[in-house]
């Protein structure tokens, strides 16, 4: 049991170092990802000003944090497809403006939310 313990451990540890790592590339190879995580902090530090409830504030933060996750995903599917080809095609174009509209669709949801707890 002890020798499963040490072991899910180190997995997890790794885990980590790899998400870390995907987090600082994002930081340092991505605008859009900086931006977005200014834009959370700032709305995160708003969330905690303004009287607002413990389910409102954690469903702004939430989806802030989800704009995050879906710009990850996007650098991801750009960088793979950039990595694969960098010819032009249809479905590369398709796939990186599909990542983009992800982040875009996240960012509308975060601002419903916004919406919804300012105004209700």
């Amino acid at each position: 049991m002890r020798d499963k313990a040490i072991y899910t451990a180190k997995r997890l540890k790794r885990r980590m170092v790899w998400s870390a790592a995907g987090l600082c590339y994002a930081w340092r190879s991505e605008h859009s990802f900086r931006t977005w995580v200014w834009a959370n902090l700032i709305a995160a530090c708003l969330a905690f000003v303004l009287d607002l409830s413990a389910l409102e504030r954690a469903l702004v933060i939430a989806l802030g944090l989800l704009i995050l996750a879906a710009e990850l995903f996007n650098t991801a599917i750009e960088d793979a497809v950039d990595y694969i080809s960098e010819r032009e095609h249809p479905l590369a174009k398709s796939a990186k403006d599909a990542g983009s509209a992800a982040v875009t669709v996240t960012a509308i949801a975060a601002g419903v939310a916004w919406l919804a707890v300012l105004i209700g």
